[in-house]
Order: structure tokens, then C-alpha cells, then sequence
């Protein structure tokens, strides 16, 4: 009998243990409890992170790797310092009219500020200082020197960049000093590098936005741009302007193609981005480009017309974006910028088939 209860006891003991076992177990999937949940939802998280980070080192030990393989051009022999090393300019500053020394990159980062707003995404900072380097190489490269006596550059807006050494920041500093060196190159030659502002969705070639005589370099082609939503300004968008009858006979004088009078005025020839080449009076014919540049390219904005037409003894014009169009759109890459592409994404979409190498370190 003994033995009997002993029995009952073991197999009550074992049924409680197991209860107890039981409710354990449902209580780790209780909805209140989310401790192991958010483990795994944070682990879930984070792997595709570290998968990010090992893939874009991959990325820049491949980029340095095919930048070895990249002819680079030689720095012009006006400002070739020694190996890696930066060079130094003597820029002519119109404000003080005085020519300046100056190391390279605090050039550069006056002309970022000159050209770009300094609180825009670091991304289209950092393409717009590869951008300004490169432009001045190759400025210097071909010309040798400035118009301006005993200056390689000048902060002259008609002959190079604009300059603006008042609003740089530390912004713009750290997007020249993640840039240093580093220029954009076509078969072992600095890049022409245009830009402007607002490209009207989509980019002109040479030929249509600043009436380019020499063969066209196969780099810049007509892209889409992603200038035209609600974050741009609204007078980089679209434009509108009109023009006295006498002005616009000035402006055929001006560019070499005088006229005496005209009855009529339309768009001639159009480009393959939609742009006009030329514009038509009568039956004169004159470059949209240098139409612009005679008008004034603060009132004509861009040659991407819509309309054009005479009335009452003026010409009404409206059309899209701000600039000549080629190249590098800047509010293209303030949206770029915004969705998280890199200053390479950047230059990659609007100037094709280049290389970025460092030239010093």
C-alpha cells in the first residue's frame, strides 16, 4: 500500500512538472514579452547594414584598383608641382584687382561657395568641388594661362568660375577635403566639366546650349534630369520674358547678323534634347545660344522654348529650366543628392563613360 502511494505521488509530481513546463513556454510567447522578438527584428536590421558597408568597401578597393589602370593627364606644366603633390595658383581676383598666391583646394573651395548654395546635400557639394577641379585643370591646360597678366586663373565669371571665399564653410571645406584631388578624366584628358543650374528635365549637347563649334566630346549626351520637382525654385522651373522689337534687332547686331526690321519670329531648327538651335525672323537666322547670351542669360533663361511669338510690337518668350543645359544640372544633383546617390552617381549620370582619379593626395 505503501508503495501504491508512492506511485501516486510520483505521478502527480511528474503531471505538475510538466504543467509547469507547459506555462513556461507559453509565457515566452507572450505579446507583452518582445525581448527575443526585437533581437531578431534588430538582428534583421543590422545584417543588411553590414552586407551595405562590406559591399561598398568592396566597391572603393575595386574603384582604387581600376583607378591604377585610369591613364591620368599630366598636371599643365604652368602649375606642375612634384609627384602627388598639390599645386599652387596665382589667381587674379577681380573684387581686389590683385593676383593672389594660393594653394589649390582653398581655390576650389571658393568656387564651390561661388557656385553652389553651401547648405545644399554634401553629395551634390562633393560633385560640384570634382567638378570646379577639374574645370580649372583643363582651363589651364589648353589656355596655359588667364587674360589676366601673371595669373593661371581668374575669379572672373566671364572667363572661369565664379569665386566666393566669404560663404565658405565648414561644409564646403569637408566636401573639398573628401574630394582632394580627385578630377574627372576622358581617355587620359581633364574633362570638359560644364554645368548650370536647372536643366529643365532633361540635358543639351554642347552644339545646342552653348553653340559649340568644335567636334563634340562623346562624354556629354543628352540625360533625363531630376530638376523639375516640388523642391526646386520656381524661376529655375520655368521662365518668362519679353523683349521690345528693338531689342531683339540689337541683339542680331550684336552677334553679327544685323537686321533692319522684322514682321515675324519663330523657332527655326531644334536640337535632340527639344531645344531650340536656332531662332528665325523673317528670313534671318540666327544661334538660340547667342540670341541668349545677347539678350541677357538672366532674361532668356534657356533655349528649351515653349513658345515664342510677336505681338504689339514686342517678343514674348517662355520655356523651361535655367542655363545653357549642359552637363551637370545642379538642382539634378541637389535631387540625386536627396535620393542618397553618391557625388560618383552624380558625375556618372550627366557625364558619361569617365573616369574620377586623384591627382594628389
Amino acid at each position: 500500500m505503501f508503495l501504491n502511494i508512492r506511485r501516486r505521488a510520483a505521478a502527480v509530481f511528474a503531471i505538475m512538472l510538466l504543467f509547469l513546463l507547459v506555462s513556461a513556454c507559453t509565457g515566452q510567447r507572450d505579446p507583452q514579452d518582445q525581448g527575443p522578438a526585437d533581437n531578431i527584428r534588430q538582428q534583421g536590421r543590422v545584417e543588411p547594414r553590414s552586407d551595405r558597408k562590406e559591399s561598398t568597401e568592396k566597391s572603393d578597393e575595386e574603384g582604387k584598383r581600376d583607378e591604377k589602370q585610369v591613364k591620368k593627364p599630366d598636371l599643365p606644366r604652368a602649375i606642375a608641382a612634384g609627384q602627388d603633390q598639390e599645386p599652387s595658383l596665382k589667381v587674379y581676383i577681380v573684387q581686389d584687382q590683385q593676383v593672389k598666391d594660393m594653394p589649390f583646394e582653398e581655390y576650389v573651395a571658393g568656387v564651390v561657395a561661388g557656385e553652389i548654395k553651401n547648405d545644399w546635400p554634401m553629395e551634390a557639394i562633393k560633385a560640384q568641388a570634382v567638378i570646379a577641379r577639374t574645370f580649372v585643370l583643363q582651363f589651364i591646360s589648353e589656355k596655359g594661362h588667364s587674360k589676366y597678366e601673371n595669373a593661371h586663373v581668374s575669379t572672373d565669371i566671364e572667363e572661369a568660375q565664379a569665386w566666393n571665399a566669404k560663404a565658405v564653410n565648414d561644409r564646403i571645406r569637408q566636401a573639398v577635403e573628401q574630394t582632394r584631388g580627385q578630377v574627372i578624366v576622358y581617355q587620359g584628358e581633364f574633362a570638359r566639366t560644364w554645368f548650370h543650374s536647372n536643366a529643365g528635365g532633361k540635358t543639351a549637347t554642347p552644339k545646342e546650349g552653348l553653340n559649340y563649334k568644335d567636334e563634340e566630346p562623346p562624354y556629354i549626351q543628352v540625360v533625363n534630369s531630376p530638376d523639375t520637382n516640388e523642391a526646386v525654385e520656381a524661376d529655375a522651373k520655368n521662365w518668362s520674358a519679353s523683349f521690345t522689337k528693338e531689342k531683339i534687332i540689337a541683339a542680331f547686331e550684336k552677334a553679327g547678323k544685323p537686321i533692319k526690321d522684322f514682321s515675324k519670329i519663330s523657332i527655326g531648327q531644334k536640337g535632340p534634347s527639344g531645344r531650340a538651335l536656332t531662332i528665325q525672323v523673317d528670313d534671318a537666322e540666327i544661334s538660340a545660344a547667342e540670341l541668349r547670351l545677347a539678350l541677357g542669360t538672366t532674361d532668356m533663361r534657356s533655349t528649351l522654348i515653349d513658345e515664342i511669338a510677336l505681338k504689339d510690337g514686342s517678343v514674348s518668350m517662355s520655356g523651361r529650366g535655367y542655363g545653357h543645359g549642359v552637363g551637370m544640372s545642379q538642382w539634378g544633383a541637389f535631387n540625386m543628392a536627396n535620393n542618397d546617390k553618391s557625388a560618383k552617381d552624380i558625375i556618372n549620370h550627366y557625364f558619361k563613360d569617365v573616369d574620377i582619379v586623384t591627382m594628389w593626395k
